[in-house]
């Protein structure tokens, strides 16, 4: 082997005199598997290789190479999309090495987009429903009739005034603000999502301490990782942040998982502590405790960048209001929080409270943490372990480090839209009900109870990806809010694939799955900022060809669409 070709890949080298042999169909020398070893951007509009299924025949293929990004969890990882020249479909998928935040490490879900496109039983064309509500029963209609309906019933509600009965529910978002766009142009409170029962807790938590609703944690250059729930990193960027959790292993940094169950990652960590369901707060404060026992807080950090005096006031008014009152107070308001306390509480031994505490100290500026559902969602008062979490990464003085956790805001590059319309000026009740003036976001799972007890309704209804009636904790209320036409007058269902809760809609409309649409994307992935454009790759590469696409349906398989040349 000689590894002294470009960014280190592994060349083949042979003794024939043809060194002709010695090259694969593009002309590149034969590499081995590295990431390395992808084909070059400058090749992408035409690049051949040999047809593995044809082996041990030598068939060459001709593709166009196309990058898009994945849709298949919020992660927004790479992707390049082969499209055959001759037969101009996608025959496959590879991760994207040129990708910052998955830099070409996709997960399985990523190339098995292929199998979604080519699915024969996802939605292709637009459908009406022909019986009742939840029977299944449709037939195939035109985009032209969608869009007269559709929009003849919106302007109507409008122009009556009627704005809280319109409602966009998203279960899987596409890129950031663009409904949000839409609907307040149209001066409507109407935007409801599937957050508050996955990572509301857990939001509310990390916005009390600073505004920003959740972590970016530094894994790759970390210390210290605690990680808490079920995987690797239970967070929305599953496979970017665990690429840089194993080679912060690999460096040498520690790792401890809260978790019930001996995980994958569990069992490769230096510490499994399996708590009490519930109790992952206390076994926090009881770090924070032996943190401020041993006098490994980060004290320059907590005098400078915390509003200790505005505590002080608040809380200890005749204390003396100097900074190392405050911590002799801190130390007294966490006291309880013992080891022993804390191991009777959580079911776990005292010296693990110690070792992990004292570890976290010891990391100090670079403690990496996140949480997002699992203990956070799935416990009353889950929103204090995402809290209790935070005041680790401040004590020991991780916020924006290297190797620490930083605010999302830091990272994730939200591109300012042109036209923003103004914020709308009408309150839905449906949304936001007035009794939980603490919800993080719409109470979406209470939406059918709300409209049983009269508090409103809605004409027009649409479900993004969104399937209530399997995911949410009362299936069956949604199943009789979504038959009732006097609860909602009109469901569309906007989906790639057949769900429980398309059943019951009145238009089922096929949009776009990753190769097949336009978003803007950039998640906080890691200690940086990026952002992607996900499209619709045969329109792309019919581009490419010399072709013009007037829409993208037509280069989409049958008559899949985006939203975006919907709306």
């Amino acid at each position: 082997m000689d590894s002294s070709g470009p960014r280190g890949a592994d060349f083949v080298t042979s003794n024939s005199p043809d060194k002709s042999k010695d090259l694969a169909p593009s002309g590149e020398a034969w590499q081995q598997t590295p990431l390395e070893s992808f084909p070059p951007p400058e090749k992408w509009d035409d690049w051949t290789e040999y047809d593995p299924a044809a082996w041990p025949r030598k068939v060459e293929r001709r593709y166009r190479l196309v990058p898009t990004v994945c849709f298949n969890c919020e992660a927004a990882c790479g992707l390049v999309a082969y499209v055959d020249q001759e037969t101009g479909k996608v025959r496959k998928f590879e991760g994207n090495p040129h990708h910052p935040g998955s830099r070409g490490r996709n997960c399985a879900k990523g190339p098995a987009t292929l199998n979604q496109v080519q699915d024969e039983g996802r939605i292709l064309h637009p459908l009406k429903r022909t019986g009742p509500r939840g029977a299944g029963e449709f037939e195939q209609t035109t985009w032209d009739e969608v869009i007269e309906t559709l929009s003849k019933r919106i302007r109507k509600a409008l122009v009556e005034d009627r704005r809280t009965e319109l409602m966009y529910h998203v279960g899987r978002p596409g890129h950031d603000g663009y409904m949000d766009r839409v609907l307040q142009a149209w001066g409507v409170d109407g935007h409801n999502s599937h957050t508050n029962v996955c990572s509301a807790a857990a939001r509310l938590g990390y916005t009390l301490w600073s505004g920003s609703d959740r972590p970016s944690p530094d894994y790759a250059r970390a210390k210290f990782i605690l990680l808490i729930s079920s995987h690797l990193e239970a967070g929305h960027y599953f496979n970017p942040h665990a690429q840089r959790i194993m080679e912060a292993k690999a460096a040498g940094a520690k790792i401890a998982t809260l978790d019930i169950r001996l995980s994958n990652t569990a069992s490769m960590s230096d510490w499994w502590v399996a708590p009490h369901p519930g109790s992952e707060a206390a076994l926090l404060l009881g770090f924070a405790k032996v943190i401020l026992d041993e006098g490994l807080e980060d004290r320059s950090f907590l005098q400078e960048w915390t509003n200790w005096e505005a505590w002080l006031e608040a809380r200890h008014p005749r204390a003396n209001q100097d900074f190392e009152t405050f911590m002799d107070l801190l130390r007294k308001d966490y006291s309880e929080w013992t080891p022993d306390r804390v191991a009777k509480e959580c079911g776990i031994s005292a010296q693990n409270v110690i070792e992990i505490g004292r570890a976290i100290g010891e990391a100090k500026g670079a403690f990496a943490s996140h949480v997002w559902r699992s203990a956070a969602s799935g416990n009353r008062g889950g929103w204090q372990v995402s809290r209790c979490l935070k005041f680790l990464t401040v004590l020991t003085g991780s916020v924006g480090t290297p190797g620490g956790t930083a605010l999302h805001s830091d990272n994730k590059f939200v591109p300012a839209p042109f036209l923003k319309p103004p914020p709308q000026k009408v309150w839905n009740d449906l949304l936001f009900p007035h009794e939980w003036p603490l919800s993080h976001h719409e109470l979406s799972f209470v939406l059918p109870h709300l409209l049983e007890e009269g508090r409103g309704k809605i004409d027009t209804y649409f479900t993004r990806v969104f399937n209530p009636v399997w995911t949410f904790p009362d299936g069956f209320s949604w199943m009789e809010m979504l038959a009732d036409a006097e609860k909602v007058g009109l469901h569309i269902a906007l989906t790639p694939v057949w769900s429980e809760t398309a059943l019951f809609a009145d238009y089922v409309l096929p949009m776009g799955l990753a190769p097949e649409r336009h978003d803007l994307m950039s998640q906080e992935t890691h200690a940086g900022s990026w952002i992607a454009f996900r499209q619709p790759v045969l329109r792309r590469a019919s581009e490419m060809a010399g072709e013009s696409t007037e829409w993208t349906w037509e280069t989409n398989p049958g008559e899949v669409w985006e939203e975006d040349e919907f709306w």
